[in-house]
């Protein structure tokens, strides 16, 4: 029981090939490899819940959330999450999922945080009383479950706060790790990351070398195992590069350090704007 696999998981609407217009399913095909390969090894771990850290849910000034409405449920079109607004007029392509909440877990997740001196809310969406309410599920959460879990697993859905401290973000990562190590369920941890987005002008943030520079840090760090020196990447390059993964590996390495976890990089790549990068974290053997 607790604690049985951890990752890093890109979400970019371009890794899942239902979603792909014919001219576009081999942008990817690394990332797609790479979840493929990061399923297998989810399924193998025999998960009976999974906490997914999302930076494109909800955003609560001055507090991280945690979802505790009793269903996720989202779609995501072609053309989303990474080749721009959807068309209607290319295609009709999607994909959804529903998914059951762990509301035990979430609750477990909330008094954990605030227990640690973590500013944290339970957010829930509609009918009033949570269990009946389905809450908006992000792409951020789809693409990583479309290939672990899908609707089979229940899930909790967990959002940073990025005007808190970089170090805050690590104690809320060692908080969700007690969390789950008090729940009595084999728990799965699913750290959503895109990295930088500023790797092509044509892309929504324009062109920055801190593009390469910081994607090269993080492949440098996950292929050496060191997620301590993220906290070493100087906030200038972290701000132009403009990543959607920083913060959510951070928490990664909270919940991972000092525990005996090994990573393994999967997989890395920067097709479009954005980079992409599968990385597994395993409990070292003895």
């Amino acid at each position: 029981m607790g604690f049985v696999f951890a990752c890093s998981a890109p979400h970019g609407g371009l890794a899942i090939e239902e979603l792909c217009a014919p001219e576009d399913r081999d942008v990817a095909v690394a990332t797609r490899r790479g979840l493929e390969e990061l399923g297998r090894r989810f399924a193998a771990a025999e998960p009976e819940a999974v906490i997914v850290l999302t930076p494109h849910s909800i955003h609560v000034d001055g507090a991280m959330a945690v979802v505790v409405a009793g269903k996720l449920a989202g779609e995501l079109r072609e053309g989303g999450a990474g080749r721009g607004a959807f068309d209607p007029a290319s295609g009709t392509r999607s994909v959804s999922l529903h998914v059951a909440t762990d509301q035990e877990l979430a609750q477990s997740c909330l008094d954990a945080l605030r227990g640690a001196g973590i500013p944290a809310v339970g957010v829930s969406y509609g009918a009033n009383d949570a269990a009946a309410a389905t809450f908006p599920m992000d792409w951020a959460i789809l693409v990583p479950l479309w290939f672990m879990g899908k609707d089979r697993i229940p899930a909790v859905a967990v959002a940073p706060a990025r005007d808190m401290t970089f170090e805050a973000h690590v104690r809320a990562g060692e908080a969700l790790r007690d969390a789950i190590d008090g729940s009595g369920k084999r728990v799965a941890l699913i750290a959503s990351c895109d990295h930088a987005h500023t790797h092509d002008e044509a892309g929504p943030y324009g062109h920055s070398p801190a593009a390469r520079t910081f994607d090269a840090k993080v492949v440098d760090i996950v292929r050496r195992d060191r997620l301590e020196e993220l906290l070493a990447i100087d906030p200038d390059l972290i701000l132009d590069a403009k990543p959607d993964s920083y913060w959510q590996m951070l928490m990664l390495h909270g919940a991972l350090r000092g525990q005996g976890w090994r990573g393994e990089l999967l997989s890395y790549e920067a097709p479009t704007y954005f980079g992409m990068l599968c990385a597994s974290y395993r409990r070292a053997a003895g």
